[in-house]
């Protein structure tokens, strides 16, 4: 047996991120739940006590500080220890991110264990969750909020056995690639992607070197030089302009870079191409951007 406080709430499977149950227990020696399934996921976190939770053929002595995640279809099974049984704050959830959100968190079924130091946090974010418990448009929104920030609360103190080093090292990377190609416009460093994938910076390069054989920075330049390439070829665009829609807030560097990589100057490839290559193509959102672009750089020279 257990004493329990739980709420069960309607949900939109399409959702992004929803919550679909949330509940504290305090739980009776032995109190056992499964071997069962659960159609979402679940993340069960120890206030107090001790107890043992079983998926994937494998099973985790817990106590408190330390969490697990179920999976949806996934059989587990958890008991609460006979002399000094937990007690556990507790959120199922799904929606359209949910597997790749506890993906993320480097959570799964081979690695479904956790720890965590913000046991307040955690409980004040699940008694909120309970605190607005109707079907009202407010009501909804703060819940699927709080479970964001209970989502972040794990991620930001979490640790998990880590994953192998290839997975990490190709999630770790793809991130960065993802990170350069969302923001090579903007004047960004290779300490930028680092402190946005959470790495330092020299092991990054150590990651970039042996997935892609080129430093980070290499990446960022030959991304940027590709992306002015299409500018160069589809707008008349000034190659000033050219450089800081693709990052470079000096146009000497910018020309530098470009010589580097394709050995001549922005001037001189846009010379060399076909004619029909250096019309301007009809169409209204390019000659936007030039205004827009125009519009910047004069407001940036504005003395006043």
């Amino acid at each position: 047996m257990e004493k329990a406080y739980k709420l069960l709430f309607n949900t939109e499977e399409s959702d992004d991120l929803y919550v679909y149950c949330c509940g504290l227990s305090q739980t009776l020696p032995g109190h056992s739940f499964g071997p069962a399934l659960k159609p979402h996921f679940m993340i069960h976190y120890c206030l107090s006590g001790r107890g043992k939770f079983t998926m994937g053929g494998k099973t985790y002595p817990l106590k408190a500080g330390y969490g697990f995640l179920i999976v949806p279809d996934e059989l587990a099974y958890y008991v609460a220890d006979d002399k000094d049984p937990w007690t556990y704050a507790w959120v199922g959830f799904g929606g359209n991110r949910a597997k790749a959100i506890v993906s993320q968190l480097g959570l799964s079924v081979n690695q479904p264990v956790f720890k965590s130091t913000a046991s307040e946090d955690i409980y004040a974010l699940v008694k909120d969750m309970m605190d607005h418990n109707t079907f009202s448009v407010e009501d909804v929104l703060r819940r699927n909020g709080l479970l964001s920030m209970f989502l972040s609360v794990i991620a930001s103190g979490i640790s998990v056995t880590a994953k192998s080093d290839q997975g990490s090292a190709n999630d770790y990377v793809t991130k960065a690639q993802d990170y350069i190609r969302s923001n090579y416009c903007n004047p960004i460093k290779v300490s930028d992607i680092a402190n946005y994938v959470c790495i330092n910076r020299s092991y990054l390069y150590t990651l970039f070197e042996k997935t892609l054989g080129i430093s980070p920075q290499q990446y960022l330049t030959s991304y940027r030089i590709a992306k002015a390439v299409e500018l160069l070829q589809l707008t008349r665009l000034s190659i000033e302009s050219v450089a800081i829609s693709c990052g470079y807030s000096d146009p000497l560097v910018f020309s530098k870079a470009f010589r580097q990589e394709k050995k001549m100057s922005p001037s001189q490839y846009r010379k060399s191409l076909p004619k029909s290559d250096t019309q301007l193509a009809s169409k209204e959102h390019l000659l936007q951007v030039e205004k827009l672009i125009e519009e910047r750089h004069l407001e940036s020279n504005d003395p006043n």
